[in-house]
C-alpha cells in the first residue's frame, strides 16, 4: 500500500526522550505534476486503546480524573483532566491491553469488551492510531480501588456519572479530551445508554 506520491522518504531523530520525536524529509508530488520537498515533525509514542466502562441498569459510566501536564500549560488552569481510561499497547494487542488499563486505572475486572473502532487522534503531528471500545460493568466486576500504578507516576481518580451529566459536562467544557467526547457521544448515538 505504497503512496506513489511521496518518493526519498527519511527520517531524522530528533529527539528520543519520553518518546520519540522525528523530523521527516520527503518529496511530494502536487496535483500540478511537480515534486515538492517537505518537511514534518512527527511524534511518535505508540499506539493506544481507551474505553468506556457503561452500566445500563444504573445509566453510568466510569471515567477518569488525572493531571496531564500538556494541559496545563495551555489552558487549563489545574491541569486536572477527566477522561476515559486508556494506555499504550506497548507489546500487548489493543483488547488485552484495555482490560490490563482498566484494572489498573479503575479497579473493575473484564472479561469482555467490545471494540467499536479506530482513530488517529491528532494525524498532523503525532503517530499514534488509537483502539476504542466500550464495555458494560456491574459493581461485582470492581476488585480493588483502581488509581493506576506508583511506579508510572499515576495517581488517577475514578469517577462514576450519570451519563446525562456526563454529556452535559461536554457542553461547559469540563470534559474536553477527544476520546472521551467521542466515546460519551457513541454510546448515547448508538442508542446503548
Amino acid at each position: 500500500m505504497k503512496n506513489e506520491n511521496v518518493r526519498n522518504l527519511s527520517i531524522e531523530v530528533l529527539s528520543n526522550n519520553w518518546y520519540t520525536l522525528n523530523k521527516l524529509h520527503f518529496e511530494y508530488l502536487t496535483k500540478n505534476g511537480e515534486w515538492q520537498s517537505q518537511q514534518r515533525e512527527a511524534y511518535d509514542r505508540g499506539n493506544g486503546a481507551t474505553i468506556l466502562l457503561y452500566n445500563k441498569q444504573a445509566k453510568t459510566v466510569i471515567l477518569t480524573k488525572q493531571f496531564r501536564a500538556p494541559t496545563y500549560i495551555n489552558g487549563n488552569e489545574t491541569g486536572m483532566l477527566i477522561e476515559t481510561c486508556a494506555g499504550l499497547l506497548d507489546k500487548d494487542n489493543p483488547e488485552d491491553c484495555i482490560k490490563k488499563e482498566t484494572q489498573e486505572e479503575t479497579g473493575y475486572q473484564l472479561s469482555e469488551v467490545t471494540k467499536v473502532f479506530e482513530s488517529y487522534m491528532s494525524p498532523g503531528s503525532v503517530t499514534e492510531i488509537v483502539h476504542f471500545f466500550i464495555a458494560e460493568y456491574t459493581e461485582g466486576m470492581k476488585i480493588n480501588d483502581g488509581g493506576g500504578l506508583e511506579d508510572e507516576q499515576e495517581e488517577i481518580e475514578v469517577l462514576e456519572l450519570n451519563i446525562d451529566d456526563a454529556l452535559q459536562m461536554i457542553k461547559t467544557g469540563e470534559i474536553k479530551d477527544g476520546k472521551t467526547i467521542m466515546l460519551l457521544q457513541y454510546i448515547r448515538l448508538e442508542g446503548i445508554l
